[in-house]
């Protein structure tokens, strides 16, 4: 016997991508939307469109209400989807059929189509990008941290990176939808590495910036994707810049001084870097952008 799946949807102001994700998944047994105080449309659709609907504080990420959503679902199995993706036909005959042979695993990772500023990103950290999304009930939580890993309990089945088995992820659509997310995120992010115990270091503005460009655009072959692997890979940079200095800004914007020496040390260092790849990658897009970089 087949078991019966539940669609979890937590969402928030998200009356743009509430009916496409809806749609794709119409065919579940339960689709339980866990709305965290949206003041558009949001839930008004989500009923219309047959979802079950309960509520969650909004506690500026969806860790939290995650956990209470899955808590209130009926399926024996758990889909987990947030409100910007949707399932092709293809990944959604895969799990009915799954659920329907019982399988040994208790949960599955699944990779996920991330498509941003229009275009898929098939390198730049964002590919294969897998996800557990799919579960038996009681057999995965979430810590309430943002971007925190889930808690698995059990067997895992891992399925092949291919399209057709891809979760699609309308991803940042806008520069205005990147900085907006990223003013949230950076906001959290800061307020818990203090509760870890981090102590602020000016050094951090600079290396932890770099590091996440070099791994993003070389390490990750974000130059592959051409324009958007580059934008992307300084957007990402920027968002620790920022993370950080939310963190100067939370710790009372200490003063720190600063001499042209320590801006010495750092230009060795992002020098010494980017030789590091200049020898380790061939490519004429590649060699393009570093002739640029070292002007």
């Amino acid at each position: 016997m087949m078991g019966k799946i539940s669609v979890v949807i937590n969402t928030f102001n998200e009356e743009k991508n509430i009916e496409r994700v809806i749609k794709s998944v119409k065919w579940a047994d339960e689709i339980l939307v866990c709305d965290m105080q949206s003041e558009d449309k949001t839930v008004s659709i989500a009923r219309v469109l047959g979802a079950k609907v309960i509520s969650h504080k909004n506690m500026g990420f969806v860790e939290p209400g995650r956990n209470f959503a899955i808590s209130k679902a009926m399926g024996d199995w758990i889909l987990i989807l947030d409100a910007d993706e949707e399932l092709p036909i293809s990944l959604s005959q895969r799990l009915q059929e799954l659920a329907k042979k019982d399988i040994e695993a208790d949960f599955v990772e699944i990779s996920r189509k991330n498509v941003i500023f229009n275009k898929w990103i098939e390198n730049t950290g964002w590919w294969p990008d897998y996800q557990i999304r799919f579960f038996r009930k009681g057999k995965v939580s979430w810590n309430n941290e943002i971007h925190g890993k889930p808690k698995t309990n059990g067997a895992g089945l891992t399925l092949e990176p291919e399209e057709q088995w891809s979760i699609i992820h309308h991803n940042y659509q806008s520069v205005s939808d990147y900085l907006d997310k990223m003013s949230r995120y950076t906001n959290v992010q800061a307020q818990e590495l203090l509760k870890s115990d981090y102590q602020f270091r000016k050094q951090d503005l600079f290396e932890k910036p770099l590091s996440e460009f070099l791994s993003r655009y070389f390490s990750n072959q974000g130059y592959k994707d051409g324009l958007h692997g580059l934008s992307l890979s300084l957007l990402q940079a920027f968002s620790f810049f920022v993370l950080y200095l939310r963190i100067w800004e939370k710790t009372g914007f200490k003063k720190h001084d600063l001499d042209l020496t320590e801006f010495e040390k750092e230009k060795k260092v992002i020098g010494s870097d980017v030789d590091y790849w200049i020898n380790h990658i061939k490519g004429g897009t590649l060699k393009k952008f570093i002739k640029i970089f070292k002007k």
